[in-house]
């Protein structure tokens, strides 16, 4: 490893400071838009705001089984003094009502049936009892509105369903279904080239010699680059020489947005990366050390253009790293602004030490007490990927904190 980059390795920046520095040299502009079928539209982010061209539902529907009828007709109605109905016509499913509801008529109607004119609430059937075909008796008073779902109550026409930069969760899929929205602009999916490196990782498949292990980082990155909006490029394994990963780096270029290495980050004499992306800047390697962990050995360039980042080779460090720094990434070419991990408070089972000026990511599983929730530390070291695998979330020990104390409540953000 040159002087130089050793250098930089050692000036290790907090984490804010270093995304700040990846941001203030990377800034691009949100990725083409293409329009896709709605059932391919499940996890692809909106280009656009969708606005609503219609009320939904269309008309005023019943939400039970029972009888539309005149609100006002049924005030001061009681078990021992109902409200007397004359029963109109049943009011078919999937048709509209040919008469108006006079005051002391009602109507039969099912639920999801529509409301016929002159009608603003609906009793239960449970709370009705019939006199004869003609007559129903009401014992109780429903006020205007109720058992019904108005005109437009659930989307407003020209009101806007969906912002821009939206992730399409299987509920807008519904909603986009109910507004005859078959199609929608979302934006393409970032390319991500993945690379494992190293002269001893060999694929899944093959049985490890002595000395050699599977490549976990490929597939962890894999599903981490899908499950955040991109599309996961392979790129193979590379040894641990710079022509070689040389060579993978510069086909990431060529065919995706960005490129991720696992593993030859560090500061060993076979770790070859920081050479490798400094020589195909400018400018280069922008970070290589983060006051982090697990992930310290953080490297990131800007090739060409595009992100490249250097992540370390254990595997939680792995997802680790990718979470704080590569999924914003992602989403700044989504169109996204970073959305907030989903957290929640817990108290801590257990004392935890930590050492001044990093920022420690601690993984910890959920248990529900007596008195509330606890969260209980998975220890073990960041080569181990067991320890997120038996873990539901991750708590921070912040940079200028020497640990934390058994019973101290703590935000767990969950994975």
């Amino acid at each position: 490893m040159r002087g130089g980059d050793s250098d930089l390795f050692f000036a290790v920046l907090p984490v804010a400071e270093a995304r700040a520095r990846l941001f203030s040299h990377y800034q691009p502009s949100p990725l083409a838009r293409e329009e896709v079928e709605l059932g391919q539209a499940l996890g692809r982010v909106t280009a656009e705001a969708v606005l609503a061209t219609e009320d939904v539902p269309p008309f005023a529907r019943s939400t039970v089984d029972g009888f539309a009828l005149r609100a006002a007709d049924t005030f001061g109605a009681s078990e021992g003094l109902p409200a007397f109905l004359a029963l109109g016509e049943d009011i078919p499913m999937g048709k509209a009502a040919e008469r108006k509801i006079a005051p002391g008529q009602g109507a039969r109607i099912a639920t999801g049936g529509m409301l016929p004119p002159g009608a603003d609430a609906v009793v239960m059937v449970e709370y009705s009892e019939p006199i004869d075909e003609k007559t129903v008796a009401v014992l109780g008073p429903v006020a205007p509105g109720e058992n019904v779902i108005r005109r437009g109550e659930d989307i407003a026409a020209h009101s806007q369903l969906l912002p821009a930069g939206h992730t399409l969760r299987p509920a807008d899929i519904g909603a986009l279904a109910a507004l005859g929205r078959t199609r929608v602009w979302v934006r393409r999916p970032p390319k991500v080239g993945i690379i494992s490196t190293g002269d001893e990782i060999v694929p899944p498949e093959v049985e490890p010699s002595p000395g050699q292990i599977r490549d976990i980082n490929s597939y962890s990155l894999w599903a981490a680059v899908t499950a955040a909006g991109g599309e996961p490029v392979y790129l193979g394994l590379a040894r641990d020489e710079a022509a070689a990963v040389r060579a993978k780096v510069l086909a990431g270029l060529k065919g995706c947005d960005l490129v991720l290495l696992s593993g030859g980050s560090s500061v060993g004499p076979r770790d070859v990366a920081a050479q490798v992306l400094t020589e195909l800047g400018p400018p280069g390697v922008l970070v290589h050390g983060v006051a982090l962990r697990p992930g310290k050995p953080l490297l990131i360039a800007l090739c060409q253009g595009k992100p490249v980042f250097g992540l370390p080779g254990h595997p939680v460090s792995v997802l680790t790293t990718f979470d704080l720094f590569v999924r914003p990434t992602l989403q700044l070419l989504l169109g996204q602004r970073p959305v907030p991990q989903a957290k929640l408070r817990a108290r801590l089972r257990r004392s935890l030490s930590s050492a001044p000026g990093r920022e420690e990511h601690i993984r910890v599983r959920l248990e529900e007490g007596k008195d509330g929730l606890w969260a209980q530390p998975v220890l073990g070291k960041s080569g181990l990927i067991t320890t997120l695998v038996a873990a539901q979330g991750t708590i921070i020990i912040p940079l200028e904190k020497e640990g934390l104390t058994a019973g101290a409540e703590v935000e767990v953000y969950l994975l």
